[in-house]
């Protein structure tokens, strides 16, 4: 432990992102002991890329790109693979003034077809240039934009040593940096543009103010550098800290999810993020013999509504391992203000709130002791981020007091210059002064954050605002049949048979551990009966198998992407 600590300790002053620019940041981290830790699905370390290292490669792989002809202000797709190639290509592309744009990985058990027309999509909207890609998929990558004209469709290494100047002037702070590209849906992908400075009030807000980033901080991260919580959280903000970190890939996690905690054990790791499913996952598969969790003071929740009882069954399993409730950490963000809004309070772990559940459906915020009959609690996420700005507002637009739901609007230095190249999708999401509007609702609590849901998720009943949440998790923790996180509830409108639209009709497809018709009949009606109970609506049941719900790139369910395989007939009937 005292080694540790104190190699991380050697070096320069220790500074918590105060860099006009990421390779700015990563210059000065280059003066330090810090690297990136890359391990592979049994732990093993394959790579220690110390940041001085990085930063030298980093530049060389600069100058390669721009001797393969591409200049600054193109854009440049990569491959989101979690090892270090990664980490040079992207700040490479910084270096050189080339806009970075990661693109996802192959689902699992995806097919090639499927996977090619989704990088396409990115590509046409990012308007790539060059494809960067690991070796293990480069066949699939070069076939997909075999026709797209572009100078390069491979691997880092493959491109000729050839290398052009980097240039000498700094990047225009306002200029994008980066495109983050949204996931989940099989709509056009959005092409999130983050400027440089935008990009650097985040990563500095959230070292200083939220998460109090220390010269004695180290990370564990095996969330996807293809979403904004990887890439942003576990990427850009050790490099500005000159935090150390190690790193092991979505894919292993979910085969693994004990490594992720024994990563943190063996370490002495302080930081570490996941969504719910991750700590649900690790609290059903993970095994504490031989962990010692005690010097993690940041267990950090956010990218998916927060499951209260998630986080209380981790606490009480890794407790004995030295696991404090403490540490953990909710927040809300979006890669559309390039990361962390907002953040609890640091040391308090996570605190709900109670409200009526009958009251919440008219958009009303009335307290209800918690566990009581029609209450329903949420995680308090914390005060916005000094600098920014948060209002509830109605439909129009217009400011609620805090006990009403409301669209969460934002506003400060850490939002995205727009959608690039859809100035149409960025008027919707940006009003003319200044506020995004997040598509998520919920209230404050005494100056905090507490968030009820999206928008466009929300299913209207006679009246009623149905939040899918609720019959999600009533489904979850009221039968044994549907597996934690496989189930997804959404409206759809039905005929009135005269060519009108009736109320919306509520589906739940689960994933079913049930074998034999005769006993999925028995779920069905065991749903029916406990939603009718709950929530006091009726719904249509459709059960399916293990791993047949959509999910997005920080594997949380995409309801979106489940309606519209609904519909299409994917699910039957």
């Amino acid at each position: 432990m005292k080694a540790v600590a104190r190699q991380i300790g050697d070096g320069p002053t220790h500074r918590r992102g105060d860099f006009p620019t990421l390779t700015a940041a990563l210059d000065y981290a280059a003066l330090s002991v810090g690297s990136m830790r890359f391990h592979g699905p049994r732990g093993e370390l394959v790579e220690d890329l110390a940041y001085a290292r990085l930063a030298r490669e980093a530049r060389e792989a600069g100058g390669r790109l721009l001797g393969l002809g591409l200049e600054p202000g193109d854009r440049v797709g990569l491959i989101a693979e979690t090892d270090a190639d990664f980490m040079r290509a992207f700040m490479g592309c910084l270096y050189a003034g080339l806009v970075p744009a990661p693109m996802p990985l192959p689902a699992a058990f995806g097919s090639r077809e499927a996977y090619a027309e989704q990088i396409r999509r990115i590509g046409a909207v990012a308007a790539v240039r060059a494809v960067l890609t690991p070796e293990v998929i480069r066949d699939w990558v070069a076939e997909a934009f075999a026709d797209a004209g572009l100078v390069h469709a491979g691997t880092l290494g493959e491109i000729g040593r050839a290398a052009e100047a980097l240039p000498e002037a700094e990047p225009d702070l306002g200029a994008t940096a980066y495109l983050q590209f949204s996931s989940g849906t099989t709509s056009l992908p959005k092409g999130i543009a983050v400027s440089h400075r935008a990009m650097m009030a985040n990563i500095r807000a959230m070292a200083e103010h939220g998460l109090g980033i220390g010269p004695d901080d180290r990370g564990v991260s095996w969330l996807p550098l293809y979403h904004d919580m990887g890439l942003v959280g576990c990427m850009f903000l050790p490099v500005a800290t000159q935090m150390p970190i190690s790193y092991y890939a979505t894919r292993d996690f979910v085969r693994r999810p004990g490594l992720w905690l024994k990563l943190i054990s063996d370490t002495r790791a302080t930081l570490s993020y996941a969504p719910s499913f991750g700590y649900d996952l690790a609290a059903r598969r993970a095994k504490i013999e031989g962990l010692d969790l005690s010097s993690w003071r940041i267990a950090g929740i956010g990218g998916d509504m927060i499951k209260t009882g998630t986080l209380a069954a981790f606490a009480n399993a890794f407790a004995p391992a030295g696991f404090d409730a403490r540490a953990f950490l909710p927040s809300y963000g979006m890669a559309e203000a390039t990361l962390g809004l907002t953040f609890a309070p640091l040391g308090q772990g996570f605190r709900t709130v109670s409200v009526d559940l009958a009251a919440l459906d008219r958009g009303e915020v009335v307290p209800a002791d918690p566990g009581s009959p029609g209450a329903r609690s949420f995680a308090v996420c914390g005060p916005i981020l000094p600098g920014h700005e948060i209002m509830l507002a109605d439909a129009g637009g217009a400011p609620l007091p805090p006990d009403r739901v409301g669209r969460i609007l934002a506003r400060g230095p850490s939002l995205m210059t727009g959608y690039f190249g859809d100035a149409d999708a960025t008027r919707l999401a940006l009003s003319p002064d200044g506020w995004l509007d997040t598509g998520d609702l919920g209230f404050m609590d005494a100056g905090e954050l507490v968030v009820t849901g999206r928008a466009k998720d929300l299913i209207i009943i006679n009246g009623r605002n149905i939040w899918p949440q609720d019959i999600e998790w009533a489904i979850e923790s009221g039968t044994d049949g549907i597996r934690s996180g496989g189930v997804a509830a959404f409206g759809i409108a039905t005929s009135d048979g005269n060519g009108g639209l009736a109320e919306e009709a509520v589906i739940v497809i689960g994933e079913c551990r049930v074998a034999g018709e005769e006993g999925r009949a028995a779920l069905r009606d065991e749903i029916h009966a406990l939603v009718r109970e709950r929530i006091g609506i009726e719904v249509a049941v459709v059960l399916t198998g293990t791993g047949a719900l959509p999910r997005t790139s920080s594997g949380k369910l995409s309801r979106a992407r489940a309606r519209e395989m609904f519909l299409t007939g994917v699910f039957g009937a």
